[in-house]
């Protein structure tokens, strides 16, 4: 299994960490070790004392694909490729990123590192849920922090299909955080997160003390 990730993919969320709107998909990767297990809390690694949140929508591949095309005749269609949908949360060790970025350097330390990564319970993706804007929530400690609506995104489900096949060849089972939108910030010991899609809990995680 790989996991997929897309970076500044919403334009305020580029404008408020100071980054440039691409004008192409930022594709970065995670190790399947940076997954949450399910039910389990989250232990603020000890190398960052930078540590923000990221609330994302996540697909599930179920097809393998590879140099899918925007240009082809009939396009791309998510669902000949993917068939969940969720919300997760991609960490970021901001402190880390920064000194990275500042050298040029790649940013897995930052993003990739054990359990970065939180996963909802996966949504079947249907041609319903396809039809309109995807809405969903991150929820700190109660409040919500982060709204997300798929219309905003900078690059579509199908061009982050588009994008990713051109480099990689996608498998059954691959994941892929599409980015996040405004309102990231920082992460302290005892938070309490939750992930809303389309208005239902897909997860919780604690914030070990």
């Amino acid at each position: 299994m790989s996991i997929f990730c897309i970076g500044r993919n919403y334009v305020e969320h580029a404008k408020e960490l100071g980054n440039e709107v691409p004008t192409s998909a930022v594709i970065f990767m995670k190790p399947d070790a940076a997954l949450l297990p399910a039910g389990e809390n989250f232990t603020i690694p000890s190398f960052t004392n930078d540590l923000h949140f990221e609330g994302e929508l996540v697909l599930r591949v179920s097809n393998k694909a590879k140099n899918l095309t925007e240009k082809h005749p009939e396009g791309i269609h998510v669902l000949d490729y993917c068939d969940a949908i969720t919300v997760g949360i991609d960490f970021t060790a901001r402190d880390v990123q920064n000194k990275l970025k500042e050298k040029g350097l790649p940013w897995e330390k930052a993003k990739a590192f054990d359990n970065a990564a939180v996963l909802g319970a996966w949504h079947p993706l249907t041609a319903e849920i396809l039809s309109g804007p995807i809405h969903y929530t991150l929820a700190k400690n109660g409040v919500t922090v982060q709204t997300g609506d798929s219309s905003l995104m900078i690059f579509s489900l199908d061009k982050i299909l588009a994008g990713i096949t051109e480099y990689f060849t996608l498998h059954p089972g691959d994941i892929i955080y599409t980015g996040t939108p405004a309102g990231v910030g920082p992460t302290a010991k005892g938070d309490l997160f939750e992930g809303f899609f389309e208005g239902q809990r897909v997860f919780s995680v604690k914030v070990n003390p």
